[in-house]
């Protein structure tokens, strides 16, 4: 089954139903004028609120934004800092861990999202980094964003698929039947018995 043209949704609950790369809700984003920055929850996030009548625009810079790494301080409060995920904060972290090359974990991309979500001017960058050494919780990140990472590693973990010499080529096929669906987003067993003959048309079989 085709997925439908995203224009056809009536509402987010139908239009999540499906699943979507990233580079694919940039372009939605696009196509209703919203925000299409950020990661991927980002852009579901700005999607869900125009379903809800609220329209998310590209913010313009503010001096929040121009506040430089020197003066950052622990006590900054992470909604007034103008905090993002660039090399600004990467290096703020890098001093305050004593880790060169600082990456963001996965909990502090969804805390910094709720953060902003739920406008609390008390969470601070000491808070921020109590998340990246989860001393304390906030918001946990949602895997739906690796759905296919796992959909792809289950499919090459299964004995079934040991018959195809190009596993990629095959879990792509099925992953494309399953992200179009309603269907949830994991591998079963089942998949390859159900579009076997779909597969047959692209990859030789052993």
């Amino acid at each position: 089954m085709k997925r439908p043209h995203f224009t056809t949704f009536k509402t987010f609950a139908l239009f999540n139903q499906h699943y979507w790369y990233r580079e694919e809700l940039k372009e939605i984003c696009k196509y209703y004028k919203i925000s299409s920055h950020g990661n991927k929850l980002d852009l579901l996030h700005n999607i869900e609120e125009f379903y809800k009548g609220n329209i998310i625009t590209t913010k313009k810079p503010t001096i929040a934004n121009k506040i430089q790494t020197n003066d950052l301080k622990l006590n900054t409060k992470l909604l007034e800092c103008g905090f993002a995920f660039n090399q600004k904060f990467r290096d703020f972290f890098s001093i305050q861990t004593g880790i060169e090359n600082f990456k963001f974990n996965a909990d502090m991309v969804a805390t910094a999202k709720k953060v902003k979500e739920d406008k609390d001017f008390s969470f601070t960058l000491q808070d921020m980094l109590d998340i990246y050494y989860k001393k304390k919780t906030y918001a946990i990140y949602d895997n739906s964003s690796c759905q296919w990472n796992q959909f792809l590693k289950d499919f090459c973990a299964d004995s079934n698929s040991q018959q195809f010499t190009s596993k990629l080529k095959v879990a792509s096929i099925l992953w494309e039947y399953v992200r179009e669906s309603t269907a949830t987003k994991i591998y079963t067993s089942d998949l390859i018995m159900k579009y076997y003959e779909s597969i047959k048309e692209y990859i030789k079989i052993l």
